[in-house]
């Protein structure tokens, strides 16, 4: 399975101390976005300090206008409020998503925990209709695992 051969490019990508933070999280970024064919848009979106909002973090693929997303608004705000990874199907099922390319079928959402904290969340839409298993969340799991272990 390509995740597990991607585990040990995750964590030695990561451990890459003489990059920032956010360089880091790019390269991450643009791995999962290169080696996962239907990972269309891969980005991280953060806690903005002691706000109730996300603030979008490093990312790779379409530019996107949503650079803050308030907290229950969105797959990504309902995820910061339910502590809960969210696997969505199809998008266009889903009253309270956030539309951000029309080419964009499917999203999952896994939220980073830093000693029991909610500091943010990786987010994947994919163009391909209901693609992620829950071998995807696993993965996503062991990533935002391996993020947290760097702030």
């Amino acid at each position: 399975m390509i995740f597990e051969s991607l585990k040990p490019e995750v964590v030695s990508l990561l451990s890459r101390s003489e990059l920032s933070i956010e360089e880091r999280l790019f390269d991450l970024c643009q791995l999962l976005e290169n080696k996962i064919a239907y990972y269309n848009w891969v980005g991280f979106y953060f806690r903005n300090g002691e706000k109730e909002e996300l603030i979008l973090g490093p990312y790779v693929g379409a530019p996107t206008e949503h650079t803050v997303i308030p907290f229950g608004k969105g797959i990504c705000g309902q995820v910061a409020v339910s502590n809960q990874n969210f696997v969505v199907p199809d998008v266009s099922a889903q009253d309270n998503y956030i539309a951000c390319s029309l080419t964009v079928k499917a999203e999952i959402v896994v939220p980073i925990f830093v000693k029991g904290k909610n500091i943010g969340q990786i987010d994947i839409d994919s163009n391909t209709p209901d693609p992620f298993s829950e071998a995807d969340e696993r993965f996503l799991e062991f990533i935002c695992a391996k993020v947290a272990d760097i702030f």
